[in-house]
């Protein structure tokens, strides 16, 4: 494989997007495949430690994530983002950022309702968005844009994690031979 793929795992917070991309980079890894994780929590620490949670802040996070991944994909690595990116005009920028070198975009909405998320809550931030300790909480006080296409749709209130992960890799065999 002379180019990656990003695959860029969208969803509310809690919804389980680093749970299964963590489950693909094992697989991916198991065969071989150069592959890199970059989750919201951890990539802000040590990208975008000044960055807060407004609008503009979170553009500006995440296209600096894109353009990672875009440096790392060009140089054959698989990339798996996962970051709530909630605002569909953003994801469309760095989906820009990707292809203009001609790397495979691919967007996984990971779909589940608000109501579970908050009831899972794994963090507790719903918990405090809710009591007003957190301001620009995506679902409570920002909005969260579901994508009109994205490539694939994953359902994680209603199907197993072996269930998606199952769906994620059919989809992707056209651009990575598993």
């Amino acid at each position: 494989m002379d180019k990656g793929v990003v695959l860029w795992f969208t969803g509310l917070s809690g919804s389980g997007k680093t749970t299964v991309a963590r489950k693909i980079e094992e697989i991916l890894r198991q065969r071989k495949y150069k592959v890199e994780l970059l989750d919201g929590d951890e990539v802000r620490k040590w990208l975008s430690p000044e960055a807060g949670f407004t609008r503009e802040d979170r553009t500006r996070h995440l296209i600096r994530v894109a353009n990672v991944a875009r440096l790392l994909a060009r140089n054959g690595v698989i990339v798996l983002c996962s970051f709530v990116s909630p605002y569909i005009e953003v994801r469309k920028r760095i989906r820009e950022i990707v292809e203009k070198e001609k790397i495979p975009f691919i967007e996984i909405y990971v779909k589940c309702s608000l109501e579970e998320c908050i009831r899972r809550d794994p963090k507790g931030l719903y918990k405090r968005a809710l009591r007003g300790e957190i301001k620009h909480m995506t679902g409570i006080d920002d909005p969260y844009e579901p994508p009109p296409n994205p490539e694939i749709i994953i359902d994680t209130e209603n199907n197993t994690v072996e269930e998606n992960i199952n769906i994620i890799l059919q989809n992707i065999q056209k651009h990575i031979r598993l």
